[in-house]
């Protein structure tokens, strides 16, 4: 078991899930993400874990995604698999990011999700030194990277969720116009529903968590 774990799911009573989109940001995808948030109302906030390289390419785009209110977590400086990596390469992918973070947005980040959700025991220690803790996602089944269809998305997201759930959805790398309309979708029905999205370390300090692999 490693040190640090990937946390899928809080324990909570409250209605609250937390939105997450990986691989931006995207000049495209991201501004059309930030507009579904905003009309969703003012506390509506999203985490976007961001790739180094697409911060370095739009560093306003990070900006202005950390000024709206929502997280920016840590994915990476190039979306390698962790565990393949040298401890001295593993290391550098996260710590880079991490200092990028940092100098665009003046905040470090304190979440983390590994690209393919792959890592080891080398990357866990030093994630867990850095004080990370790693995003997972209960709508793995929605597979909105593969573009399977708006309704594929929406469905198998629907029959995951519950109250503290983490949910994962893509901002970067190909099409994700199957992604914007999906999330649209949820929103609005979420929102109806009487759900608060949070960003990922707000359901951290509301909650404890529930499922770890």
């Amino acid at each position: 078991m490693f040190s640090t774990a990937l946390i899928h799911k809080f324990d909570t009573e409250e209605k609250v899930v937390a939105f997450t989109f990986d691989d931006g940001p995207n000049p495209v995808y991201t501004p059309q993400i930030l507009d579904i948030f905003r009309e969703a109302g003012a506390e509506a906030k999203a985490t976007f874990f961001m790739i180094g390289r697409q911060i370095e390419q739009y560093p306003d785009l990070a900006r202005t995604v950390h000024n709206q209110g929502h997280e920016i977590g840590n994915h990476t400086y190039t979306h390698p698999y962790l565990s393949k990596l040298s401890a001295e390469e593993c290391a550098e992918e996260i710590i880079r990011t991490e200092r990028l973070i940092q100098e665009t947005i003046g905040v470090k980040p304190l979440a983390f999700r590994p690209p393919y959700f792959d890592y080891n025991e080398q990357a866990a220690g030093v994630l867990g030194s850095r004080g990370y803790t790693l995003a997972g996602a209960v709508n793995g089944e929605a597979m909105d990277w593969e573009q399977p269809g708006v309704d594929h998305i929406v469905e198998k997201t629907r029959e995951s969720l519950s109250p503290g759930s983490v949910l994962l959805f893509h901002d970067g790398f190909g099409d994700r116009s199957q992604t914007v309309e999906a999330v649209r979708i949820l929103v609005a029905e979420l929102v109806a529903e009487g759900y608060r999205l949070v960003t990922f370390s707000e359901l951290i300090k509301l909650s404890s968590p529930a499922k770890e692999v």
